[in-house]
This record gives C-alpha cells, structure tokens and sequence, in this order.
C-alpha cells in the first residue's frame, strides 16, 4: 500500500494542480458575485495561447519559451474574460448563457485557428516542465516521498497563489469588498465600493487562473493541444461547490477529484484494480463529483449575491 501511495501521489498533485487554481479563479469571481461557469472555454484559451507560443519561441530560446507560454495563458484568459464581463456586468445578461457562449466559442475558436496553423487542430509543444525533488523536504519521513518528490515548479506557484488568495480574500480590505459585493452589493454601493468594478477584477481573476490552468495542464502532463481540456473546467466548478467557496475547502475537494481520477488512469497497470472495468473506473471521478453535489447541495453557502446582476437604482 505505501508503494502504491508514493507511486500515485506526484500523478494525483499533477492533476489536482490545475483543477485548484482554475477553481480559486472561480472563488474570487463567484464571491465577487458573477458566476462564471465558462471556466472551461478560459482553460482551452489558456491552453491554446500558451501552446502556440511555446512552439513559435522553443527554437528560439529555449525552455524560457514554456515560461512565456504561461505568461501569455494568463493575459490571454483575462482578455477572453472579458467578454463574460461585459455581458454580466453592463449589460446585465444570464450569467449561466454568458458563461455557456465563453465556452462554446472558445472551443471552436481555438480549433480553428489550430487546424489554420497546423493542418490537424492539435499543436504539440516541443517541450514541457521537467520534474524535480524539493531540496531536503523530499527526505522528511513519509511526507517528503508523498509530497515533495517528482514535483513541477507550477505546483509551488498553485501553492503560494493559494495562500495569497486567502490571505487577500480574509484579511485585507480590498477581500472585504469582493466579499461585499457578493453578499450585499447595494450596501457595499452605499458605502461607496465601486461593485462594477470590483466584479470586473473577480472576472478577471477567474480568467487568468483559468487559463493558467489551461496552460499547467500542458506543459506538465499533457504536452499537446487539443481544444479541450476533458471537462476539468467544470470539475472545477463541481469542487468550488463542494470545497463550499472556501480556499482551504476547494483544496481538499480538487485533491479528492485528483486522487480519484489519477487512481482511474492507473488501474490497468495496478492488479487489484485491472480487473475493475476500464469504463467504469473512468466514470468513477465524474460519479463521485455528482454525488458529492448531491451530498452537500442543502448545505451549500454560496455568496448571497452571486449570479444577480447588479442595478444601482434597485435595493
């Protein structure tokens, strides 16, 4: 068993990594008070903007070319974000259809620029991240093998976003007023918070963690653009619900999803679970994510008012 755990658990953080900051984008933009469910379209922008730079400046200069990439996911989200913003905020549309048309034009978007660039629709990058074991950490009894062998450097850089978004939500002001324009935006409007604004920055936080996502997916376990990102965006909404819109929560339920769906595609190579349909074991994450929501959909908080445009002239 403890073979089996320290073989499974880089693949599982792997995985999980990307599900955690798209869904810490969709935290700041939910508690902002915008749904944003077209995480999925960001995450194929992301992945789309950072696998063509790669390609365009590998040859150039080298591995910094994958840093870029990561870079131009980032702006490239925010950009694409943009749309859902207007359309939400300005021009008070459903945030559910606005979120559903960011994820439909992303996807034919993006493939079809790819099939114009390379004749497929798939762009395959050159190279990707390479792992490492963390510095003296990867030799702690038990947790060293489980936690801090076989690493990519994006997953510190998930990490540390993960404590500066909780630390920005819960313990600075700027927190207060997205949490505000969440819960009351009409108060936090006649305490003179700009909500419009305030929900644009949520936006565009969701934006250019989603498209971070997108690209980590590449450069680490992926290393091929497709025009799809297998649903992960809307699992990461599932593990926003079920982590209760709170940063230490979603981490638990993106790691859940991860181990479950890392354990799927490992089976056939693990004989206590080949003999388990392929099928099913790769249902198993998406069955376990349904029952989850059902589990804790009566007790779910989400911000009061996420999902309701914002009207200054009603109260």
């Amino acid at each position: 068993m403890w073979d089996f755990l320290t073989f499974i658990s880089p693949y599982a953080i792997s995985f999980t990594i990307p599900l955690l900051i798209t869904s810490l984008g969709g935290l700041i933009c939910e508690r902002s008070g915008v749904v944003n469910i077209g995480l999925e379209g960001l995450m194929v922008i992301g992945s789309f903007a950072s696998a063509l730079t790669i390609v365009k400046l590998f040859p150039i200069i080298g591995t910094s070319a994958i840093y870029i990439g990561l870079v131009v996911a980032i702006v490239a989200g925010m950009i694409f974000s943009l749309l859902h913003a207007f359309a939400s905020i300005n021009l008070n549309a459903n945030q559910v259809i606005s979120g559903t048309a960011i994820n439909m034009i992303a996807g034919s978007l993006t493939l079809y620029f790819a099939r114009y660039i390379t004749g497929s629709g798939n762009i395959q990058i050159i190279s990707g991240l390479r792992r490492f074991d963390v510095p003296f950490l990867h030799k702690i009894p038990i947790i060293g093998k489980l936690f801090f062998t076989q690493t990519y450097s994006t997953t510190w850089l998930v990490v540390l976003l993960l404590l500066c978004s909780a630390y920005l939500i819960y313990k600075t002001p700027f927190g207060l007023r997205i949490r505000a324009c969440g819960e009351h935006p009409h108060a936090a409007d006649a305490a003179g918070i700009n909500v419009k604004l305030i929900r644009y920055i949520g936006v565009l936080f969701s934006g250019a963690f989603a498209g971070l996502g997108g690209a980590i997916i590449l450069v680490t376990y992926s290393g091929e653009f497709t025009g799809s990102v297998a649903g992960l965006g809307f699992l990461a909404l599932a593990a926003l619900i079920f982590g209760q819109w709170k940063p230490l929560g979603i981490l638990g339920a993106t790691f859940f999803f991860g181990f479950a769906s890392t354990l799927a595609n490992v089976s056939q190579i693990v004989p206590a679970l080949a003999r388990i349909p392929g099928l099913l074991l790769k249902a198993f994450p998406y069955v376990l994510t349904l029952i989850a929501l059902v589990f804790f959909s009566k007790t779910t908080q989400a911000p009061r008012a996420a999902g309701e445009p914002f009207d200054p002239g009603k109260s």
